[in-house]
């Protein structure tokens, strides 16, 4: 069995470019005339949840491959992110964990305050927009609804987790991460992708890393990639 020797750690800002929606609990966040709530913490702060970062990079690495299915998944997926043969879906075939944890990313509220543009939304935190669809006989609007989304400029604080090994995979499986996160910026990120939402950049991604031999010292975490995206 390969033994971890090193954890390294991708961690910078997620920018929405443009609006961002990803849905949360309807019932438990029923605002004023909204259909479609976004995702919030306990605060009332909208974040990204880990598992939706996960999924939309396991998905463009398996489309780049053609796998319709995450049976199929190759094994370099499969060791990333897991194997769908598991039941909790964070192993690997071998029953090994899976390389690549994520963490939820957290509103930077510090520099949302800071900002003039979001100062007088009228949701605190997200904007609602109307969204209809088009009768294709009549070409005329039908079905209002309003959608709850976080404003173009808001960013997260995001962080990635990449579990090292003594199998000599650390460069193939950095490079697969590398490559994901830039097929994302060309894509969307949450719901409503089509109609223009959830352009997402990914900023100041910087790589870092602890050995063991870190842990058992001053544990602090050293500098690998200042611009992990180049």
């Amino acid at each position: 069995m390969p033994k971890l020797i090193a954890k390294y750690f991708i961690s910078g800002y997620i920018v929405a470019e443009t609006g961002l929606h990803i849905g949360g609990s309807k019932t438990a966040l029923d605002i004023g005339g909204i259909d479609l709530n976004v995702i919030k913490d306990a605060a009332g702060r909208p974040f990204i949840p880990g598992s939706s970062l996960k999924g939309k990079l396991r998905s463009l690495l398996a489309r780049e491959e053609g796998s319709d299915d995450v049976k199929n998944d190759s094994d370099l997926i499969q060791t990333l992110f897991g194997s769908a043969n598991d039941k909790a879906n964070d192993k690997t075939k071998d029953g090994m964990p899976a390389r690549l944890i994520f963490r939820d990313a957290h509103l930077d509220e510090e520099h949302f305050r800071a900002q003039d543009a979001f100062r007088d939304l009228e949701l605190g935190f997200t904007e609602g927009k109307t969204e209809n669809t088009i009768n294709r006989k009549t070409g005329t609007a039908e079905h209002p609804r309003q959608l709850e989304r976080v404003p173009s400029g808001v960013r997260f604080r995001f962080e990635i987790v990449y579990n090292t090994f003594d199998d000599g995979k650390k460069e193939e499986h950095l490079t697969a991460v590398r490559k994901a996160m830039r097929l994302l910026e060309d894509d969307y990120l949450g719901g409503q992708g089509s109609r223009g939402y959830g352009k997402i950049t990914f900023h100041e991604a910087r790589l870092t890393r602890k050995t063991i031999a870190d842990y058992e010292g001053n544990n602090e975490r050293r500098e690998v990639e200042a611009a992990f995206l180049g």
